[in-house]
């Protein structure tokens, strides 16, 4: 057989390995605030992941800074994101600026700038610090293994989703590859956490498709972190051009490369940004993680040689999952727009909520398919929308809401898409979280859901 050619597959069954109330498919950020969610509201729950590890990009990716989650100083999510960042905090591997700190002045920048805490959508001098999180990969895995196993959430890793169940337009579970073979989840819900829209694509939801730049993140060693921003802050020239050089020869970064970290001489690199690559084909992810290493080596060694506080340093590791952006997007029962995001556009059925803007129900419900919901980066947006609010945080408020509304229409007997907004917004806040049902003062009022 050539290239381009089909293999046929014989049809076989399939064992049933698992049965609950709701199957989360996803344990990165959105999907463990979902399984929690549903399981503190008295739903029987799976979770299913494919790495060995839960945290998704926060931790398999290494997006080490908790932002979007402040509207000025207000904070904005709470909920299962703020438990996650006081429970490492506890254990030293999360920091975030006291109240006090959280202000505009230079004291406050030069101390908490670093570690990327403050409002990068800032236009002001110097950016005001507000209510962010530096924390550590493994810190995340290990206070998210807690929070999960108190919750008595039933967790299956190394489990590739591959096909959903689907019958008479309803989904009523997953079939996932795994060492042992195919193994088949079935749920009464099914929500998508999968960051790639895997689950409602696969079951038949509409969908668009689109790319944003990608990312192989990677932290260093042996950095002497105030010797570096000792030469960024005393000597501004000699800094911006060497800055300058470093930025070229990684291809691309945000304005700081690099942020301190919770352990000591270990800084975090967000970066390099690389541009034209699919992340849904794995020619694609290939190349990326052969160019990003490339780059990451070319600048390890630009900067040894010539940047004050790097020249013993030494790349620890390379995020095991690249750091994707956007893939496909859902096409639901509302599309959020730009301007929905740009214009603080509450909604009357919102249920989440980021930094000034709001998520409404219908975005994570799926035109044509029952039983199933989506929560995080693949919620249904467009592509100038989504790049706007697919931070961490967000994602993880839609999470909770999504868990919510799992159980409630469990508890009701009620379709997914006739659950009360309202009640949502109610139970979650009885779980400490904010989803956006009181809007800010500067919110433009969306007074119907139609």
């Amino acid at each position: 057989m050539d290239i381009g050619q089909a293999v046929q597959e014989s049809a076989g069954s399939v064992p049933v390995v698992a049965k609950s109330d709701v199957v989360v498919v996803g344990g990165g950020p959105a999907g463990f605030s979902a399984a929690i969610a549903a399981r503190r509201e008295g739903c029987s729950v799976t979770l299913i992941e494919r790495y060995p590890y839960l945290g998704g990009l926060a931790s398999g990716g290494m997006v080490l800074v908790l932002d979007d989650m402040n509207n000025g100083y207000e904070v904005t999510v709470t909920g299962t994101c703020m438990e996650m960042i006081e429970r490492m905090a506890r254990v030293g591997t999360c920091v975030y600026p006291p109240k006090e700190d959280q202000r505009q002045g230079w004291d406050v920048h030069k101390k908490w700038a670093p570690w990327g805490l403050f409002d990068f959508r800032s236009s002001s001098k110097p950016m005001p610090i507000v209510m962010a999180a530096a924390f550590d990969p493994d810190g995340w895995k290990r206070a998210s293994n807690e929070m999960i196993s108190e919750a008595g959430v039933d967790v299956r890793l190394h489990s590739w989703f591959s096909k959903a169940i689907v019958r008479d337009g309803a989904i009523k579970g997953v079939i996932c590859e795994t060492k042992a073979g195919r193994q088949a989840i079935l749920g009464d819900v099914i929500i998508d956490t999968s960051g790639d829209l895997d689950v409602a694509a696969a079951a038949g939801a509409r969908f668009t498709e689109g790319a944003y730049m990608i990312t192989t993140v990677f932290r260093l060693g042996g950095v002497d972190a105030e010797e570096a921003e000792r030469f960024r802050y005393e000597e501004p020239e000699a800094f911006a051009i060497l800055d300058k050089q470093a930025k070229k020869v990684i291809g691309g970064s945000w304005d700081r490369w690099w942020l301190k970290t919770p352990l000591p001489g270990i800084i975090w690199c967000n970066c390099p940004h690389m541009t034209g690559y699919d992340a849904m084909k794995v020619e694609d992810q290939t190349r990326a993680d052969f160019e990003g290493r490339k780059r990451i080596y070319a600048l390890v060694e630009f900067v040894r040689a010539k940047m004050p506080g790097f020249k013993n340093a030494h790349v620890i590791d390379v995020a095991p999952q690249l750091g994707v952006r956007q893939t496909r997007l859902l096409q639901g029962e509302y599309v959020v727009t730009k301007d929905d995001v740009n214009n603080r556009v509450h909604f009357a059925d919102t249920v989440a909520r980021g930094r000034d803007y709001y998520t409404p129900y219908r975005s994570m419900l799926p035109q044509d398919i029952e039983g199933l919901i989506v929560a995080g980066r693949h919620y249904s947006a467009t592509e100038s929308a989504q790049k706007l609010s697919r931070e961490i945080p967000p994602c993880m408020s839609m999470g909770q809401s999504a868990g919510v509304a799992a159980a409630l229409a469990l508890s009701g007997g009620i379709a997914l898409r006739k659950v009360d907004p309202k009640a949502i917004c109610a139970r979650v806040r009885a779980q400490g979280g904010d989803p956006g049902d009181q809007p800010s003062a500067n919110a433009t009022l969306m007074e119907t859901a139609a």
